[in-house]
């Protein structure tokens, strides 16, 4: 009997070697407690963060083919949006659901990416046009 921290008693019980023994008179180990893992099927992207990231990503990439096909202005602008849509994304979704968008704490990337966006589109606007 083990006592407890409320006046009670608990009578412990250990395996002793007459617990262990076999019908035939050999002893065998007790067997491991299971334990049941249920994994949750894998999605893909596994984060809504994840899937944002890769239309971001296309539309990044659609912002320099614009740019390679001599639009240069119109190319940035997009490119600016998209930074600033980052932006806003990582300041809506929660940390767990922000996926590869979450790269440092959540105020360090909303201001950071607003910040770059901004600039980007305040750039292509004001350089005047090489004639």
């Amino acid at each position: 009997m083990v006592p407890l921290s409320d006046g009670s008693t608990h009578e412990s019980r250990h395996p002793t070697s007459g617990d262990l023994e076999a019908a035939d008179g050999t002893a065998e180990a007790p067997a491991p407690p299971q334990l049941s893992v249920v994994e949750e099927p894998r999605r893909y992207p596994s984060t809504i963060g994840g899937a944002c990231y890769l239309t971001l990503l296309g539309l990044m990439v659609f912002a320099l083919v614009v740019i390679g096909v001599g639009h240069w202005r119109d190319g940035v602008h997009v490119l600016a949006g998209v930074i600033v849509a980052a932006s806003a994304l990582r300041g809506l979704l929660r940390q767990r659901d922000s996926g590869m968008l979450a790269v440092r704490s959540r105020w360090f990337d909303v201001t950071l990416l607003a910040v770059v966006g901004v600039a980007l589109w305040v750039l292509a606007s004001t350089v005047p046009n090489q004639v």
